[in-house]
Parts: C-alpha cells; structure tokens; sequence
C-alpha cells in the first residue's frame, strides 16, 4: 500500500510544471549558441546612443556551465563588457560586469536585477535590484534606478534591450550567422 501510495505521489509530481520553466527553457535554448559570436546593432534610435550606433557589436557566449552563462559583449575595440545569466532558485539573474583595461572592477559594475514574473521562454525582464540601485544612487545615476533589462530570442536573433522613463536601447544580434571569435575581455589575457 505505501509503495502504491509513494508511486501515486511520484506520478503526480511528474506533471506539476517546474516553477521557473519558462526561464529554464529561456536559458537552455541561450545555452545552445554557447562558444560561438554573432555581430550586431544599435537598433533604437536614441540620439543617445549614436556613439554605440557607429560601432560593431559583437558578443560572444561564453563561459557556459549548468547556472551560469557569460556574453562579453565588444563595443568596436571597447572590450570592457560581460553580461552574466545566473540560474536562482528565484528565476534568472542578469548582471553587468565592467571592467578597465587592466582588469580592475569599473566603479558602476555587477548591476542589474533578477526576473519577477516568469517570463517565457523567449524572452526575460530583469529589473534594476536594490544592489544596482543603490549603486546607481551613489554613483549619481539616479536616473538609472528605474532600469528594466530585457533579452529577447526570436526568429534567429538575440535583442537585448534596456527601458526606463525617457530612454529605450535596443541591439539586435544576428544569431544566424556566427563571426569569428574576438579577442579575450581587457585583463584576462
């Protein structure tokens, strides 16, 4: 009777979806792009980000383990920048690690959020967390403690995007047609 009992419960637990399948899912599929670089774009037309409009993008995905997913990300010869994808038992973090030529944490480092909803499998929304806010606080980008990040993957491309009051950045990356890998991140060569 117990066996038959733990066997009813067992089955039943089978099919209860897992919490944060979307975001797994997400994540998974994101995996699969690992050790490979795609070339992208400034999509938005912010006058603010024309200095990144007249540069290739590149990002590589990198750094792949069963939690964690690094992208450096290369802003023409700028090579500062890595996105951080982290499984949590709460869904998924999104981190922004900038760093100076010599290796050294920038002062505006590791900020970004963790999702609040489920998402899909598609697409993810980090909001600023209360660590990127009080970072920005006391950097003096008070205007940036309202920051959602977001990461789009859909018909073959990767789109990260960053939205608050009076600022929308997008840059789409073709992941159809991967480019050659470029050179390690500044300080880890």
């Amino acid at each position: 009777m117990r066996l038959l009992l733990l066997l009813s419960v067992l089955g039943l637990t089978a099919c209860v979806p897992q919490q944060n399948e979307p975001q797994y899912e997400f994540f998974d599929t994101l995996s699969k792009y690992c050790g490979k670089s795609y070339a992208g774009k400034v999509v938005s037309t912010d006058p603010q980000d024309a200095d990144w409009a007249k540069e290739t993008l590149i990002m590589h995905v990198h750094d792949c383990s069963e939690s964690e997913i690094k992208i450096p990300l290369h802003v023409g010869e700028n090579r500062s920048r890595t996105w951080i994808i982290s499984k949590t038992h709460g869904g998924l973090t999104l981190k922004h690690d900038h760093r100076h030529e010599d290796g050294k944490p920038d002062a505006v480092t590791m900020y970004g959020g963790t999702t609040d909803s489920l998402g899909t499998a598609n697409q993810q929304s980090f909001p600023a967390d209360d660590f990127s806010k009080e970072l920005f606080i006391r950097e003096g980008l008070d205007v940036s403690v309202d920051n959602i990040w977001s990461i789009t993957l859909g018909d073959g491309t990767f789109t990260y995007a960053l939205a608050r009051p009076n600022r929308d950045f997008r840059a789409a990356f073709d992941l159809n047609k991967p480019v050659k890998t470029p050179p390690p991140v500044w300080g880890s060569e």
